[in-house]
């Protein structure tokens, strides 16, 4: 069982020592791009790690503000620190005084104890609000005691560190109030709340250096150490500011609930109390998984005792997982899908892919509509933007898969709605965009992307463009060279043929010619792809007409799509050699073992992660369209779907490893196959959320 009636609980075993602490994280995020997390310790071991990671152009441009409130408990003259963090060659170990911490509704909480009290925290954000709310619960006991928070205040990119000569405020501190005006930005104000105590003053002299009022250092926090930028090769050491220090007096015996608050929006601070705001956010994300309903006993699942609760736990912390990629974006003002956090953006091949699992099972119908409506209005010349464009800039085109992603999307949309509402949307505003796609292809467009008129199959990238997923390129080193006809974008060549030629029809449209040009495709692909020595499909054909025999998750999609092209036969040894070959508990490797360029771990600097990003590195991903597959080829039988679950449970157990209630975008090759990368990644989550229930659940029929 993964989580208790929507709780991943953990105890003090789990942080025996302070690096164990280090390895579970946990994330909330605001709906706009904005974010808090840090690990289940409370010791920041990424630049990303904060309360409030603020986006000040919504969805992106994300700015560290608050990093920490750091406690410090009083009792009787003794005094308790209740900060963990690293520093050079030393720790401050306050999660010896963590009893437990908890993912409630998605929500962290945090319980230390010190003698004979118990302190509380809760951490939840305002939905569509660059604002945290850090909530206080303490039951003192038999002595009074008094709980003293230290704010840590940054202004900086989320990727970047600080010194203190970066951190200049002009600030304000007036009772439980204080507001501080970066000196970067100065039409931008932090306000902090707090609902009890007041703020007192932190102990500051200055100099001036180079015409610049430079505060001494017991206005800062120095030398806090990120762990994983230092594993990654980076410097990973920050600074933060403290412009003063909160006193909590607290009664023998008392019970005292309170919060703090913080936020850069302009109209201020929020009215409600904050344990409110705690309880709205907790009722949203419960609304969320209430109007999914996606509960297996009410579609007949059976199986053993007590599996349907912990299959129902597994798809709801999955569904309040897909909605931390759901965002809102200013510069389309409508929604889109964040690749990944802590880093990603929204990116067209990573939204056609994610948004899927993310909006369709979950029945987030209006969002899916808002996502297919803002990309079709962003097509150039055939082309998804592969990134949004924001301000003053232009959208990035540089992929040949999110287009025809796309069609799969548009496809899947129209299969769960039903409503022809959704069929005259389509009509009228989606349509026309996937004829100019098609068109597109066929003429050629940019990135050397085009039909080859002898063949009918698609033929992308030249050079150093990389324009499938694959596409690492450092150091002018193409890592994964897939130019000419790369086998998951004629699969989806293929589909996307065959769903235009359905819309045709259901559009009073002459559907002959996209079915002759998919019956072109499906005979060269056959011919041409088709490596029968190693029971499978070539990766990418050259457009000379030469296989690459390395063996890579791609071919998937040739049998997991809607319209595929193989003998049954075919489609049968496809997934046997991807299920022996790559299959890796959490994902798929990106390379077969056996290949000379295997790389069995992803890690180190920058150069030599790289190196191993498509190269053995197990991607989650993947994993759904194997199941799909697996699932066709053998007719959902009972032993099929028996066998898809054995695949997919182990996912259920990372939902408790690295970023709590979340899956990782990769793992390593070989064990100990560590999650690595972003920790909480969209399409991971959207395929896993996909097939479980399409697959699984609903062996591939979907309720009406």
């Amino acid at each position: 069982m993964t989580t208790m009636n929507g709780y991943f609980v953990f105890g003090k075993g789990y942080w025996k020592t302070f690096q164990q602490g280090l390895e579970r994280e946990w994330l909330v995020t605001n709906g706009i791009g904005g974010f808090a997390g840090s690990t289940m310790i409370g010791a920041n071991a990424r630049c990303q790690h904060g309360l409030l990671v603020a986006s000040l152009h919504v969805p992106v441009q994300r700015t560290l503000i608050l990093s920490k409130l750091e406690e410090t408990l009083t009792i009787g003259g003794r005094a308790y620190s209740l900060a963990a963090n690293e520093r050079p060659g030393w720790q401050e170990n306050g999660q010896h005084y963590l009893q437990r911490f908890a993912l409630e509704q998605g929500l962290p909480r945090f319980r230390y104890q010190a003698e004979d009290v118990f302190v509380d925290k809760r951490v939840a954000m305002v939905y569509g609000k660059n604002t945290v709310v850090i909530g206080y619960e303490v039951r003192n006991g038999a002595y009074p005691a008094k709980l003293t928070i230290k704010p840590l205040v940054n202004f900086r990119g989320y990727g970047e560190q600080s010194s203190k000569f970066d951190l200049q405020f002009s600030e304000r501190v007036d009772g439980a109030s204080l507001e501080l005006v970066p000196a970067k930005q100065p039409q931008l104000t932090i306000r902090l709340r707090s609902e009890r105590g007041s703020f007192e003053d932190a102990p500051k002299t200055f100099f001036e250096q180079m015409g610049l009022k430079v505060y001494h250092h017991s206005s800062y926090d120095e030398n806090m150490l990120y762990h994983y930028e230092i594993v990654d090769g980076k410097p990973g050491i920050d600074t933060h500011y403290v412009p003063a220090l909160l006193h909590i007096e607290l009664a023998a015996h008392e019970h005292a609930r309170f919060a703090v608050v913080c936020t850069i929006e302009d109209e201020g601070l929020p009215v409600s109390d904050g344990w409110q705001l705690i309880a709205e956010e907790e009722q949203r994300i419960a609304r969320l998984v209430e109007h999914a309903g996606l509960k297996t006993a009410q579609f007949g699942l059976t199986g053993r005792v007590g599996e349907a609760a912990a299959d129902d736990e597994f798809v709801d912390a999955l569904v309040r997982a897909a909605d931390h990629f759901i965002v809102h974006r200013n510069s389309t003002g409508m929604k889109t899908v964040l690749a990944g956090y802590p880093w990603f953006a929204d990116w067209g091949r990573d939204t056609m892919i994610a948004m899927q699992g993310l909006t369709l099972p979950t029945r987030r119908l209006d969002d899916a509509r808002e996502i297919l409506w803002t990309f079709a209005k962003y097509v150039r010349n055939g082309l998804v933007p592969n990134m949004f464009p924001d301000e003053g800039q232009e959208p990035i085109y540089n992929t040949v898969d999110a287009s025809m992603w796309y069609f799969h999307s548009v496809y899947e949309f129209l299969r769960y709605s039903g409503a022809p509402s959704d069929d005259e949307f389509i009509r009228e505003r989606i349509y026309p965009v996937l004829k100019d796609i098609v068109a597109a292809y066929q003429k050629g467009t940019d990135f050397s992307i085009g039909m080859d008129e002898a063949d009918g199959l698609i033929a992308a990238g030249s050079g150093l463009d990389q324009v499938t997923w694959m596409d690492v390129r450092v150091d002018g080193i193409v890592v994964t060279p897939r130019h000419g006809k790369p086998v998951e974008i004629n699969a989806l060549w293929y589909n996307a043929l065959c769903v235009m030629s359905e819309l045709a029809r259901k559009f009073g449209e002459d559907p002959l010619p996209y079915e002759q040009m998919a019956e072109k495709v499906k005979q060269s692909f056959v011919e041409k792809f088709w490596n029968d020595a190693a029971g499978c499909l070539y990766d990418v054909v050259s457009r000379d007409g030469v296989g690459d025999g390395q063996i890579r998750p791609n071919q998937i999609w040739a049998i997991s799509l809607p319209f595929t092209m193989l003998s049954r036969e075919q489609e049968k040894r496809v997934v046997e050699t991807v299920l022996q070959k790559l299959y890796a508990s959490y994902g798929l490797r990106s390379l077969a073992p056996d290949d000379t360029e295997y790389k069995p771990y992803y890690g180190g600097k920058l150069l030599q992660r790289d190196l191993a990003y498509h190269q053995g590195t197990v991607w989650s991903f993947p994993l759904g369209a194997l199941i799909t597959a697996y699932c066709k080829v053998h007719d959902y039988s009972d032993e099929a779907v028996a066998v898809a679950r054995l695949l997919l449970e182990p996912l259920a157990d990372h939902l408790r490893d690295g970023c709590i209630g979340q899956i990782a975008e990769i793992f390593d090759g070989n064990e100990p196959i560590i999650s690595r990368g972003c920790y909480a990644q969209a399409w991971g989550v959207g395929e896993v959320l996909r097939a479980w229930m399409e697959d699984i659940v609903w062996r591939g029929r979907l309720p009406r």
